[in-house]
């Protein structure tokens, strides 16, 4: 079996990949500086190296003997990209190369989570990965920028990569309280405890919601075919879903009345974001998405069970 880096393995999304693969045989090495992600999401098994994924240093000893690495660390707040640009900025790209950099020791082929905010405000829905990139936020712009550092990994470098565009992934260990969480976890959060909750503007923005487990299907799929090609890939649905519809659904799956306290809208935040899923489905063999609301029952019953992490083993083991 196979030795995989996983950075940001404490995370929502690098916990449950890292748990699929110990369980698929593999041996996992997280790199996570625990600044967003949590020690008790670490997967039983998997070793745990705190460290920076910017520092070279570190990036080299996580990718040292490995034979693929997920790459999953980043500042995914948008609002921190405004408040902290260079600290975001040397998270979420110089850290990205700092990890393309490592593996062209041994041209170990990276799969690294790009995001559906490298396109912005698209004209046309829904969204092909050939649509123009128009990021509105430095997030996108950095993730954008890691699309095209790839390209250069692959181009002198020879190193394979896959980027998947990520769209609004949800599921089960997404922290309500956590100011990086989407607006699923939030209110499924707040109507589970019977609270009303807010929407920005009429609610009438729509999203494309996908659950993490096929996000961790996906991620999978794609690491043997990462290429020095660098293929990009929309991970989506391709199914819209209205804020207003969204907390309706998980109301109902709460059994609590829904009541919603409308804001200003905010500045900036895109109307509609609706990804083409054609491509990844057939370039990675993905199978029939979950449903939205099999998924929002999973984050309910998570919550219902007192939102628990995976268990550390005791004697966690070193790298």
């Amino acid at each position: 079996m196979a030795r995989f880096c996983v950075t940001g393995g404490c995370g929502f999304i690098g916990s449950h990949l890292s748990a699929a693969l110990i369980a698929r045989g593999h041996s996992v090495r997280v790199l996570d500086d625990l600044s967003t992600g949590s020690r008790a999401n670490l997967a039983p098994g998997a070793a745990l190296l705190r460290g920076d994924i910017a520092d070279p240093a570190d990036a080299r000893a996580a990718m040292d003997g490995v034979d693929g690495c997920f790459h999953l660390a980043a500042i995914a707040s948008v609002e921190r990209g405004v408040q902290d640009w260079p600290g975001t900025h040397r998270v979420n790209l110089s850290g990205t190369v700092a990890i393309l950099d490592a593996a062209r020791a041994h041209r170990v082929p990276v799969v690294y989570a790009s995001s559906a905010a490298v396109y912005g405000d698209g004209p046309v829905l829904p969204i092909p990965e050939d649509a123009p990139t128009r990021p509105l936020s430095a997030y996108g712009a950095d993730k954008l920028g890691c699309e095209q550092h790839a390209r250069v990994a692959g181009a002198v470098h020879g190193i394979p990569t896959l980027g998947l565009r990520f769209f609004n992934v949800f599921g089960p260990r997404q922290d309500p309280r956590s100011p990086y969480s989407g607006v699923i976890s939030i209110f499924c959060d707040r109507l589970v405890r019977g609270n009303a909750v807010e929407v920005f503007g009429d609610g009438e923005q729509t999203r494309d919601f996908v659950y993490v487990g096929d996000v961790v299907a996906a991620l999978l799929a794609a690491m043997p075919a990462a290429s020095t090609a660098a293929p990009v890939l929309n991970l989506c649905t391709g199914q819209p879903t209205s804020v207003r519809a969204l907390a309706a659904t998980v109301a109902a799956l709460c059994g609590t009345p829904l009541t919603l306290n409308h804001r200003p809208p905010r500045a900036g935040e895109i109307r509609h974001s609706l990804g083409a899923p054609d491509r990844a489905r057939e370039a990675l063999g993905l199978a029939t998405p979950t449903s939205l609301r099999d998924g929002l029952a999973e984050v309910v019953a998570w919550l219902k069970a007192g939102s628990p992490g995976l268990a550390v083993p005791a004697g966690e083991p070193s790298v």
